[in-house]
């Protein structure tokens, strides 16, 4: 079977998008150094905070990182507080989770949300960031680090550790948030303290979960979710098939590289794509004709070695694979977990967050819950399902958090 070549770069290009939004990675500055001392930070790390201390803190990852972070309290607390420790998502992202384009921020609501129920909060640069933005340092060993995955869980162990010496913490309430890889982290290490020289959580929050392993969710991410979408938007008989009528009138109102990179699959002209029809109908099966020109386009079959993808993402993929998702590891934690995730997420669906609590639910666990939030996206944010529109989270899921974190404090 031959592929558009057109065709397969596009699908290239979306398949390295779909990889990165695992988490936010995709918000990378492609700068190299720190804007100057005493420079304005960005609206959302500024406004929002009237009550709270905020301490600038460095903290020793190791290896020869020391990462700059955030350690906020209540002004008006006393004694050691509870503190929630945020742990991002895939990529190279600063403490806020600062969203590309200016759409601010998926930590800073959240942290100033559990200040308001007097927790202290943590948030830190993730390896290889220096600053808001994210501004990346130009040390590649820091950039792209052996195992980055395992790395990434002793680097967030590292930071509750030094939380847990702050003469203002509770080491016994330290409460894990963690959005997309975040609540992989959290889970990896809820499940297993000792190991990773931490006091056991109190709690964990996980966002936009990782409840399925990794290959079957760059799987959907880069190929099943065109299906999918064909399902949805184009197919309004629901037969599996499109004739050249439902292709066209799929591709209205959509953006044009995703109607060009439908189109050169479905259509030639206003007749359906001969090179798809396979057995000339004149329909195009969606499953049986279009998913196998889909899969070598698209080079999912070579998982991990995607087309497109560099070799720091593929070791990252490798590295990932090696642990357990969160339906595996979070039912080792016996304390509180609460698990929230959009209905319109298509990077790590709603399944897997669903599969996780039941999983917890299994183990014993009776302080656990899982809400799904329609027209909720990765980021948190209410976005219409194929769109990848970036925002801060919802109000829903602020108030969700803010309101568990208050029971349980």
């Amino acid at each position: 079977m031959t592929t558009d070549k057109k065709y397969s770069n596009l699908t290239i290009g979306l398949a390295t998008a779909a990889v990165l939004a695992v988490g936010v990675g995709v918000a990378d500055a492609d700068v190299n150094s720190s804007p100057a001392a005493g420079a304005p930070r960005p609206a959302a790390a500024t406004s929002g905070w009237d009550g709270v201390i905020r301490e600038q803190v460095r903290i020793d990852f190791g290896k020869g990182w020391v990462t700059n972070a955030e350690l906020t309290r209540p002004s008006g607390a006393t004694g050691r507080l509870p503190l929630v420790v945020f742990l991002h998502g895939s990529g190279r992202n600063d403490m806020n989770q600062t969203l590309p384009g200016g759409k601010g921020s998926t930590f800073v609501p959240l942290a100033q949300a559990a200040s308001r129920e007097g927790f202290a909060t943590l948030r830190f640069n993730k390896r290889g960031v220096t600053d808001i933005g994210p501004v990346r340092s130009t040390d590649p060993a820091q950039l792209t680090p052996e195992n980055p995955y395992d790395r990434t869980q002793k680097d967030a162990a590292a930071a509750i550790r030094f939380a847990a010496k702050s003469a203002t913490v509770d080491p016994a309430r330290i409460f894990l948030a963690g959005h997309s890889e975040g609540t992989n982290v959290a889970a990896n290490l809820a499940a297993a303290p000792k190991r990773f020289g931490i006091p056991k959580p109190a709690g964990v929050v996980a966002m936009s979960v990782v409840g399925k392993p990794i290959k079957q969710l760059i799987t959907f991410q880069v190929y099943g979710r065109q299906l999918l979408q064909l399902h949805d938007e184009f197919d309004l008989n629901g037969d599996g098939q499109l004739t050249a009528v439902e292709a066209s009138e799929g591709l209205l109102g959509k953006p044009k590289e995703v109607a060009d990179q439908f189109r050169s699959l479905l259509l030639d002209g206003r007749k359906v794509r001969a090179a798809t029809d396979r057995n000339r109908d004149g329909r195009i099966a969606i499953d049986a004709e279009a998913g196998p020109v889909l899969r070598k386009a698209t080079g999912i079959d070579a998982y991990p070695n995607i087309p497109g993808l560099d070799q720091s993402l593929v070791d990252y993929l490798n590295d990932l694979g090696r642990f357990p998702t969160v339906s595996e590891a979070l039912p080792r934690f016996s304390g509180p977990t609460l698990l929230l995730n959009g209905e319109n997420d298509l990077d790590t669906p709603a399944r897997g967050a669903l599969v996780a609590d039941a999983a917890v639910a299994a183990a014993g666990n009776r302080d656990h819950k899982v809400v799904i939030y329609p027209g909720v996206v990765h980021t948190l944010n209410v976005a219409p399902k194929y769109s990848d529109d970036l925002g801060e989270p919802d109000p829903r899921i602020v108030a969700e958090v803010q309101a568990w974190l208050k029971s349980h404090r």
